[in-house]
């Protein structure tokens, strides 16, 4: 807690027991007033300052919070921390942001620092590291995930991906389109693996054959819009929709389409996700994913750690103009 070489100096000035010291920087009920007032005033002669570093390790704990993120630029996990840092205010509780760019390393050192009582929890955004190795680390501390973990012994906020993706195919088709292609970001992820599977059951129910060309990976920013374009035009038979996982993509193959003189949505329909405030600058439909209200749950989740628990949120359909 502190030096104790102050301790016995404050002591010695207050004229009390270094027991007595103690019990006052810890506010001891059992301390009469004189000692109390004489220890203070002890303090403030000697300018002591508290190792705060030391009273959170001698309690378990340190008010900290680690969040794990892969990108810190990127609009998705933007709203995502925007929920879990307003939360975290609430709470009395500082976030300390792991931007790993998708290496295990660098998630490993969030989860040797959780094991070392450096923070007293995880928050991980998205991640690289398989479940056995944060399995591994769960008995030293909560470690809560954006993604769905139903079955598995780690607490999550999350979207069911499959059902949301299902119900994006679902929506175009009803409205006459079945050569239907989609962009994701990663194509490993856990949340991709849900959407792809969406997908092909989708292309099973309506008969329709499993074109690979209509799938696009790593598409993360507006930039990545004109290369899906250059594929699009490049088709002999290309698809007459697009889900994109995120409105940043969704925009960039809007603009890219207006430059290419496609007419959207006549020649290409263009359904986004997140409905980030881009979105509805581009008049752009979208699903709409409570983000910041995601944020905020896992935080919840990470400071009340009980029993593991999983806890769904629902998308919700924006309609504009580009369906």
């Amino acid at each position: 807690m502190i030096n104790i070489a102050n301790i016995k100096e404050i002591a010695q000035i207050a004229k009390v027991s270094v027991t007595t010291v103690s019990r006052v920087l810890n506010n001891h009920p059992y301390v009469s007033v004189d000692k109390r007032i004489a220890v203070e005033k002890a303090i403030k002669e000697t300018n002591y300052q508290r190792n705060m570093n030391a009273v959170h390790l001698s309690k378990g704990e340190t008010n900290l919070i680690g969040v794990v993120i892969p990108y810190a630029n990127h609009p998705y996990f933007g709203l995502l921390l925007e929920g879990i840092a307003n939360e975290a205010v609430k709470n009395n509780y500082k976030l300390i942001l792991f931007q790993t760019n998708y290496e295990g390393q660098r998630e490993l050192e969030a989860l040797k620092m959780l094991k070392h009582k450096q923070v007293d929890a995880l928050i991980f955004c998205s991640r690289n590291s398989p479940f056995t190795l944060l399995d591994e680390y769960t008995e030293y501390g909560p470690i809560i995930l954006c993604e769905d973990t139903r079955g598995k012994n780690i607490s999550s906020t999350f979207i069911d991906h499959y059902k949301s993706f299902s119900e994006a195919l679902n929506y175009l088709h009803t409205i006459g389109h079945k050569k239907i292609g989609y962009c994701l970001a990663r194509r490993k992820g856990s949340n991709s693996r849900s959407r792809e599977k969406a997908y092909r059951d989708f292309l099973k129910k309506i008969n329709e054959p499993f074109e690979s060309n209509y799938r696009f990976y790593d598409c993360l920013n507006f930039e990545d819009g004109q290369e899906i374009i250059r594929s699009l035009n490049a088709m002999s038979n290309p698809p007459t929709a697009l889900i994109v996982t995120s409105d940043q993509v969704a925009a960039g193959i809007l603009v890219c389409c207006k430059e290419n003189n496609i007419a959207v949505p006549e020649d290409l329909a263009i359904l986004g996700f997140d409905n980030q405030p881009i979105s509805k600058v581009m008049k752009l439909t979208t699903f709409e994913m409570p983000l910041t209200d995601m944020g905020s749950n896992l935080l919840r989740q990470a400071i009340n750690p009980r029993a593991v628990n999983h806890e769904e949120l629902f998308v919700k359909l924006i309609k504009r103009e580009t369906v």
